[in-house]
């Protein structure tokens, strides 16, 4: 048996350990719920700081994405790369079809560089052809207008062609007048720039549509009327009144492009309305004028 004074030194002993393990226990268990309580406070801070720099750079993308498109939170950004529908619906077309364009390769080049140049812009067509849907596709997301003679052929276009901008033009003219209407637009009133309805040029071409001589025109192609026999309205008038709608725009300078310069007509109208000064370039049956506004710089002679 023990005696009292061992009994009492081991239990105090006891006690002494069971109080420094229960402090180191206290000690471990706070210290175990510190560090969580400070990680969420040092997560919250970051998050914080993320969502800011992601609010004050709205436009900024993510490095991690590679999708082009923009999701429904994020601002409208173009950068979608998908087939215009004008280019989409003239592949379309002259995929399904046998029919070609008048114009050869060559020649449809020497337009469509300006266009690549201009585009998108004004671009007046005369004439509506099986060439119409590739001229607005070449001039995607700008304006181009067909000005046609044949109110049937316009309706037959539409019906496949719904889309193209085209109008009914009619025609006082015809080709054996020629030689008459050239000696009218050697006279002085023919040579004064200005607006065609107000012209007193016989060979200006009046009372058509507004937007042919409202809007500034950058290209136009004279492709029409017919004009390969007497009785045909001939293309005179189209020459001369598309040399003073480029003469009469404000400032700048227009390109046209006359077809079927092989022919009589088109040849003598295109070099003495259009001015040889004036002519760039010939390629096969297509000529390129560039036509400077002369209300830009008054004085200007009607041909250089």
């Amino acid at each position: 048996m023990r005696s009292k004074t061992q009994c009492g030194i081991n239990l105090n002993l006891i006690l002494l350990c069971c109080f420094f393990i229960f402090l180191f226990t206290i000690f471990i268990i706070r210290s175990n719920f510190s560090s969580p309580l400070q990680t969420p406070s040092t997560s919250t801070s970051i998050n914080i700081s993320q969502a800011h720099l992601s609010t004050s750079t709205p436009h900024s993308k993510s490095p991690q994405s590679s999708t082009p498109c923009p999701s429904l939170e994020q601002p409208f950004i173009p950068t979608c790369t998908k087939t215009p529908p004008s280019l989409a619906n003239a592949i379309i077309h002259y995929a399904t079809t046998n029919i070609t364009p008048q114009q050869t390769i060559k020649e449809i080049s020497v337009s469509s560089r300006i266009l690549q140049k201009k585009s998108p812009c004004n671009f007046l067509v005369f004439g509506l052809g099986l060439d119409s849907l590739m001229w607005t596709a070449l001039n995607h997301g700008g304006r181009t207008v067909f000005l046609e003679e044949d109110k049937s052929w316009i309706e037959q276009i539409q019906q496949k062609l719904p889309n193209l901008e085209a109008y009914h033009v009619s025609y006082d003219t015809k080709v054996h007048q020629a030689d008459k209407l050239m000696e009218i637009g050697m006279k002085e009133q023919c040579k004064v720039v200005g607006d065609p309805r107000f012209s007193k040029c016989e060979l200006a071409l009046k009372n058509w549509p507004s937007e042919v001589y409202d809007i500034e025109w950058d290209l136009i192609m004279v492709d029409a009327p017919t004009g390969y026999f007497d009785g045909a309205p001939g293309r005179m008038s189209a020459i001369y009144t598309a040399g003073l709608l480029g003469r009469n725009r404000e400032e700048g300078e227009t390109d046209v492009f006359v077809h079927d310069v092989d022919r009589n007509v088109e040849d003598k109208f295109s070099k003495a309305f259009l001015c040889e000064g004036y002519l760039r370039e010939q390629e096969g049956r297509i000529r390129h004028f560039t036509i400077p506004s002369h209300r830009a710089r008054l004085g200007r002679p009607f041909c250089p």
